[in-house]
């Protein structure tokens, strides 16, 4: 089947992709969009990481708002290309992102962001915790680094599993979406409100709220 200049146009809208490398997937598949689709996908795992040290100066600033108006979400996502920041795929990404910072509040975007005095803190704590339960001097250092982990991914955004399907995390859900469109994404920083915030008032889970909306 021969490629045709309208083939290549609707694989770059659906993907961001660029001219030649759309015209490359659709030949390969032999016009096959979904083959092409996937072919793109394939191709742009194996080169994630190299285009994850590119600028990311467009994107957008999504709000995501709990229903019954108890949790906002502002969220801002950056990406290379304003088209690529107009992709369906890259906003629904977004706002997924947005709906997992409603339900599972994360701290930072990633432990980059931790205050170093922060991190410190948390280490002493884990590290005293593994001393009073009676663990050996030699093998504290590698349960810290254990029950840090975990503090990372209760956390850090892009460390914690991703709700719509925890076999993956936001991290990865990011990498996936970057070797799809071939542009690099960051998740630059988010800000959550919680209604009555700092107040006393019953617990709520969100994180099962949040799931239930978006089944």
């Amino acid at each position: 089947m021969s490629v045709t200049i309208e083939m290549i146009k609707e694989l770059r809208a659906k993907t961001g992709s660029g001219m030649m490398d759309c015209k490359k997937a659709l030949t390969e598949s032999q016009g096959d969009m979904e083959k092409a689709l996937v072919w793109l996908r394939e191709k742009g795992i194996s080169s994630a990481d190299k285009k994850m040290t590119r600028i990311t100066a467009e994107g957008i600033v999504d709000a995501y708002i709990h229903a019954g108006g108890r949790v906002g979400v502002l969220i801002e996502v950056n990406i290379e290309t304003d088209f690529a920041a107009k992709n369906e795929d890259f906003r629904r990404m977004v706002r997924d992102i947005a709906m997992q910072v409603a339900a599972m509040a994360p701290r930072w975007v990633s432990k980059e962001d931790i205050p170093a005095d922060e991190l410190e803190k948390e280490r002493d704590i884990i590290r005293n915790q593994a001393l009073n339960e009676g663990k050996p001097e030699k093998i504290v250092d590698k349960i810290v680094d254990g029950r840090l982990a975990k503090f990372y991914q209760d956390s850090c955004l892009v460390e914690m599993p991703f709700i719509k399907d925890d076999s993956k995390t936001i991290g990865m859900l990011v990498k996936e979406m970057i070797a799809m469109i071939g542009e690099n994404i960051t998740i630059r920083r988010f800000v959550r409100f919680e209604m009555g915030e700092g107040l006393q008032k019953k617990e709520e889970d969100f994180a099962a709220e949040v799931l239930k909306q978006i089944k």
